[in-house]
């Protein structure tokens, strides 16, 4: 693997402003990391006060779309409770011809029910989560691939479409889709028709292994042609020495044997170690979750000392 191979994966809900995150993104993109991702939640998790609040996932990616230059952008992930799939079509496409074609859209049906109830935000059930997703893939990707001139129409379960002019287009043709989820067979299934990328977030090894497997096989299942990217996301937390660790891990409220467990964590090959493992795995990349924003230092680490681990 390349460090072109890692993406950094941030949760600004927990608190972060504005520059924080371009600095985060500024140093990612500097480092030759292969993407900035972030989060798109509404409401800090695990007793974090969230300070100074939350910020929009994709207002902040189309500014890092004008303040970066070459570094991927996305979400993991945007939840289908939002946005409307003709208002996230239309966002997406703008903040993608905003960085000359540079974004990754994540897509999923949502689940923290208390940041819906925080910010007067629907939250259907589960079945109606999913038929939500079936339609917002179906509608984003109808009115990014219909022909200019030509309208587009879709009649769907929860949202349905008549007539629209399909407008704008992003630059890139398609946007890629980044989607994940643990379902056995409808999930694969949607990620096989409609998704650039399958990512499975902080997950045992071997359980990467079984929902690739599944995603594998429904992509088989339909003769699909264009390769499936597979992805894991870990939480990473990288030091010099173990007093180096745990003062990172101090930082997240976590112990150090937890994190090593649960993600990438210690010292740079036991991090390189557990990025590799995934990699034989059949993980093509990795985002690496980096939970303290003001500790670039922490990239620096994994960009000088991990990543040459991986080559």
């Amino acid at each position: 693997m390349q460090i072109s191979d890692l993406r950094i994966f941030t949760e600004p809900q927990q608190g972060a402003t504005y520059d924080t995150l371009l600095a985060v993104a500024k140093r990612t993109e500097a480092l030759g990391f292969g993407a900035f991702f972030r989060s798109d939640h509404y409401l800090a998790m695990g007793g974090s006060d969230g300070l100074p609040g939350p910020s929009d996932a994709w207002i902040t990616l189309a500014g890092l779309a004008r303040d970066t230059s070459t570094i991927r952008l996305g979400t993991l992930v945007t939840p289908v409770t939002f946005r409307s799939p003709g208002v996230l079509a239309i966002s997406v496409a703008n903040v993608d011809q905003m960085s000359g074609g540079r974004v990754e859209l994540g897509l999923g049906a949502g689940w923290f029910q208390t940041e819906h109830d925080a910010y007067a935000l629907p939250f259907p059930s589960t079945a109606d989560r999913f038929a939500m997703l079936v339609d917002q893939l179906a509608i984003v990707d109808g009115l990014w691939t219909t022909p200019v001139g030509e309208t587009f129409s879709y009649t769907g379960t929860a949202h349905s479409v008549k007539d629209s002019p399909a407008l704008p287009k992003p630059i890139q043709q398609p946007v890629p889709i980044v989607m994940g989820g643990a379902g056995k067979t409808k999930t694969p299934a949607l990620a096989a028709k409609y998704a650039a990328e399958f990512n499975t977030p902080f997950v045992p090894l071997d359980f990467f292994v079984t929902q690739t497997g599944r995603v594998r096989a429904a992509c088989e299942a339909i003769g699909r042609e264009r390769p499936m990217v597979y992805s894991a996301a870990l939480i990473v937390c990288a030091g010099t020495d173990e007093a180096e660790v745990a003062r990172r891990a101090a930082k997240l409220g976590r112990e150090p044997a937890e994190l090593r467990t649960s993600g990438a964590a210690g010292t740079a090959q036991e991090v390189a170690d557990k990025i590799l493992a995934f990699h034989a795995a059949g993980a093509d990349r990795v985002y690496l979750q980096v939970l303290d924003l003001e500790d670039l230092d922490h990239l620096d680490f994994i960009a000088t000392e991990v990543a040459p681990l991986l080559a």
